[in-house]
């Protein structure tokens, strides 16, 4: 699958490492097929890009950095039943927002319909298509199948000259929708089906986002996309394995419209994801039933709710790059994409203090009206980071879990008699807690020790356990969305009638969370570790600064072990 290729001028056993794709580029180059690389991401804009989408995003865009080519954009929108202009913006974003510039490079297939219908009109001429009155049953029951080779239209012999005309009287308007379509005239025996007469034109009496009302014609994608990809001039058509029998209905298309040195299709595998929802079908149901709030829910794997849950481009570039380039289909991990944030993100954010389940805490010898400040380091893996100032009194909050009146063995947080570490701040023993009539507790009472200031003893005296906590008096109140995976992953993806095996529990909000006041300032998109409780982000929809709201990107830890060559 790969070649491993030694740097000659180096004199040294470094490899390079290529994939069958850049392998197949290198010897077209070298054998004179194109003197240029060029690729292009094609997507139809019908629904939000998911992260199988960022994968031939960045192996396109890859490529043409790699080989000194150019890298397009273009929308192949030729299909206006299901065609939308906020799918068009939402992809531009997206693609952006992954760092594959296409630069001025922006193009729609519908920009090509003229050309298009020349082509059409040429293959007529050579007597390569023809108008079908058959309707779409008659044509599909024609087709045969795997076992049975086809059966010619009866309207397949037409002469040039009456295809020419009812072909012209298509684009008129004359025909209602179905009555009438353009066939290639191929092979009715071929033993790939893809090649028996396909159609390549229909009529759509629709507005189409682009064009408006001039056309009501529309190419099929298996003859626009060929003609698309040679007008653009690009060299190697990337596209995922469901296309290989396609194939070669493309070259069939490029060689007869008599396209000069025409592009050549690769295919590779494409990505899928353990239990996660990518089927546009899915989504709009989900999204139509209210279960997520729209196709960017940080629920979903599509690239906008990656990016609202906090995920970022790097991180997607680095899990894209661990996945590689094959040719046989595969699933990867979820927990691979979770290792890539975790990586990304470790070194760079802050790490900040923030309590989801709050109980306070009230040092019972800590002057009542004193305010202080502590300094406490961004980020104890990364020294570059610095520290920050984080005010201090007599009153905190810290996690509920934190406290235990009656503990189990190993456990080094708080319990009535025993000493801990407030992160950066003081050594506190526990003296108790009040509790509510329920039996809760509401309050947990401790002392401190006024000469460990920064979280060590002159003495030299050890604890076990270290907490982290906000102080009550300047705390700013904070909503924090814990997300789990929308599908029940014990049970499976699907229940028997094909519908979703939803998770009940995929997201839980907590409304009282309190955080320092360094994360008052947080904008849409702002990321930070949320000490002990994982990575969070300022959502970029609902957070605002009377309302703060942070999803959860990914916990701190996992089971998931990166296999290493």
């Amino acid at each position: 699958m790969e070649e491993k290729t030694p740097v000659a001028e180096t004199g040294e056993k470094e490899t390079v490492s290529k994939n069958f794709i850049e392998q197949e580029i290198e010897k077209d180059l070298a054998e004179g097929v194109y003197d240029h690389v060029q690729t292009r991401f094609p997507p139809e804009p019908n629904g939000y890009l998911h992260i199988g989408h960022a994968k031939s995003i960045l192996l396109n865009y890859g490529l043409a950095k790699k080989y000194g080519g150019k890298f397009n954009l273009r929308f192949d929108d030729t299909n206006p039943t299901k065609e939308k202009v906020e799918f068009v913006e939402s992809i531009k974003a997206d693609v952006q927002w992954l760092g594959a510039d296409y630069e001025d490079r922006l193009f729609f297939a519908s920009d090509y319909f003229e050309q298009m219908y020349e082509c059409a009109v040429l293959l007529i001429k050579k007597g390569k298509a023809f108008v079908c009155d058959l309707t779409a049953d008659q044509i599909r029951e024609y087709r045969g199948d795997f076992k049975t080779p086809g059966k010619e239209s009866p309207y397949r012999n037409r002469s040039v000259e009456e295809n020419l005309r009812l072909f012209e009287e298509m684009r008129e308007g004359k025909y209602q929708d179905g009555e009438k379509v353009l066939r290639a005239k191929i092979d009715m025996a071929s033993p790939n089906i893809n090649m028996r007469d396909p159609v390549i034109y229909r009529v759509a009496h629709m507005s189409h986002h682009n064009t408006g009302d001039k056309w009501c014609i529309y190419p099929m994608y298996d003859f626009a996309h060929p003609i698309e990809d040679a007008i653009e001039h690009i060299t190697h058509s990337i596209c995922t394995l469901e296309f290989e029998d396609h194939r070669p209905l493309y070259d069939w298309v490029v060689r007869e419209c008599e396209f000069e040195n025409p592009p050549r299709q690769i295919e590779f595998a494409k990505l899928y994801l353990t239990n996660v929802v990518t089927g546009k079908r899915y989504i709009k149901k989900l999204v139509e039933d209210g279960i997520v709030d729209g196709w960017d829910d940080p629920r979903l794997v599509s690239i906008a709710a990656l990016r609202r849950r906090g995920y970022t481009p790097e991180s997607i570039r680095m899990f894209v790059d661990l996945v590689g380039v094959a040719k046989a289909n595969s699933s990867v991990d979820y927990a691979l994409l979770e290792y890539c944030i975790r990586e990304d993100l470790k070194l760079k954010r802050a790490r900040m203090m923030a309590v989801l389940d709050p109980v306070k805490l009230v040092i019972d010898n800590y002057p009542e009206d004193q305010m202080e400040e502590v300094e406490v380091p961004n980020n104890l893996e990364n020294p570059d980071l610095g520290t920050r100032m984080v005010p201090f009194g007599r009153e905190l909050y810290i996690e509920r879990e934190d406290f235990m009146e009656v503990p189990p063995k190993k456990y080094f947080r708080m319990f009535p008699g025993n000493e801990v570490r407030l992160m950066g701040a003081y050594f506190v023993t526990c003296t108790g807690c009040e509790k509510d009539e329920n039996g809760n507790v509401t309050v947990v009472h401790c002392t401190y020790d006024p000469e460990t200031k920064g979280g060590s003893s002159a003495d030299g005296r050890k604890v076990k356990g270290t907490i982290h906590w906000v102080a009550a008096k300047t705390a700013v109140k904070a909503e924090c969305r814990l997300y789990e995976n929308i599908v029940d992953e014990e049970k499976g993806k699907l229940n028997e009638d094909g519908t979703l095996n939803l998770n009940p529990n995929s997201l839980t909000v907590l409304s009282e969370c309190y955080v320092e006041p360094e994360l008052g300032k947080a904008q849409a998109y702002d990321s930070y570790q949320f000490m002990r409780n994982g990575y969070f982000c300022a959502d970029c929809k609902d957070s605002r600064p009377d309302h703060l709201v942070f999803n959860r990107i990914v916990s701190l830890k996992s089971s998931f072990k990166l296999k290493k060559d």
